[in-house]
C-alpha cells in the first residue's frame, strides 16, 4: 500500500487542475487506504468515480458510461487475466489501466498485449495514476476528433480511424489498439520523420524514460504485420538515431502496377491479365 500523507500536509498540497476536464472512472480495487487517498483527489478534480469490489458484467460497464477503468488484478484473483482480456476486446473505446502490486516483466507485457493502455505498479502515488488516466483520455480524444476520422490510404493500406483498424482490401491487418494509434500518428505525419521521443509522448502520453525501447518494439511488430498483409510494399522506414518515417514504397524487385495493356483482336478488344 502506498504511503499515506498526513492530513495536514494533504490539506495544504495544491492539486493541479485536470488538463482534460472531469472524467468518469471506475476502480476495481480492495486497498481501502489507497482508495481513500485516491478518492479525495478525484473529488477535488471533480471526477465522477465508483469503486467496484468485484468485476461487473460488460453490459454494466457500458451502462456506467466510463472514460476509464482502473483494475487491480490482485483483487480479481485467478480470473483477473480473463476479465482484463474480455473487457479490452469488447470495449475498445474504454481506457484501461492496470494498477496492481509487484509484477514480473512477463506479466506486464501480457497485460499490455491483452489490451491494457497502461500498467502502474503499487505502491504508487495517486497523482501518477490520475496523470496516466488523463494521458489515455487525451489520446482517445485526439483519435476520435473529426480531423482524424477520414480514412487514410497509403499503398495498399487503408487506415480507418472510425474502426481503430487498418485494412488491405476487405481484410483487417488485426492491429492492437496501441499499434493502431502508432500507425495513425505516423501516417498523419505525411512523410515527416518523427523522433522516438515524440512518438512516445504522443502515443503513450508521457515522457519517455532513458533507455526505454517500447517505441522500437511496437514499430517492429507493426512493420511485421503491415508487410505480412501487404508484402509488395514497405511502409515504415527507420532513420537510425532519430526515429521513423511512414511512406509507402514498393519493395525491391516488385514491378509497379500500371494500366492494363489493351490488346486488339479482329473480333474484340480484350485486356491482358
Amino acid at each position: 500500500m502506498t504511503e499515506r500523507p498526513s492530513a495536514a500536509a494533504d490539506s495544504h498540497r495544491a492539486v493541479p487542475a485536470s488538463s482534460i476536464g472531469p472524467l468518469r472512472i471506475a476502480v476495481i480495487d480492495g486497498d481501502t487506504g489507497f482508495l481513500q487517498v485516491l478518492g479525495k483527489r478525484l473529488d477535488r478534480l471533480g471526477w465522477e468515480h465508483r469503486v467496484l469490489s468485484t468485476p461487473v458484467t460488460l453490459d454494466q460497464l457500458v451502462a456506467l458510461r466510463l472514460g476509464a477503468l482502473v483494475i487491480d488484478l490482485a483483487t480479481l484473483g485467478p480470473q483477473g487475466w480473463d476479465y482484463l482480456e474480455r473487457v479490452c476486446a469488447a470495449l475498445p473505446g474504454l481506457g484501461v489501466v492496470v494498477c496492481t502490486g509487484r509484477s514480473t516483466v512477463a506479466q506486464r507485457v501480457r497485460g499490455l498485449r491483452l489490451g491494457a493502455d497502461d500498467w502502474v505498479t503499487k505502491p504508487c502515488h495517486p497523482e501518477e495514476l490520475i496523470a496516466r488516466v488523463e494521458a489515455i483520455a487525451r489520446r482517445r480524444r485526439r483519435s476520435e476528433s473529426p480531423a482524424s476520422s477520414a480514412p487514410v490510404t497509403a499503398g495498399e493500406i487503408e487506415v480507418r480511424a472510425d474502426q481503430f483498424q487498418a485494412f488491405v482490401g476487405d481484410r483487417s491487418v488485426d492491429l492492437t489498439r496501441r499499434e493502431f494509434e502508432l500507425i495513425q500518428l505516423l501516417a498523419d505525419a505525411e512523410g515527416r520523420v518523427l523522433e522516438r521521443e515524440e512518438i512516445y509522448q504522443r502515443v503513450w502520453g508521457y515522457a519517455m524514460a532513458r533507455g526505454d525501447r517500447s517505441v522500437d518494439v511496437f514499430v517492429r511488430k507493426l512493420r511485421q504485420k503491415l508487410e505480412k498483409a501487404s508484402p509488395g510494399w514497405r511502409y515504415i522506414h527507420t532513420h537510425f538515431g532519430v526515429g521513423y518515417r511512414f511512406a509507402p514504397e514498393l519493395a525491391d524487385g516488385v514491378v509497379p502496377v500500371t494500366e492494363p495493356l489493351r490488346v486488339t483482336t479482329p473480333e474484340r478488344e480484350v485486356l491482358s491479365a
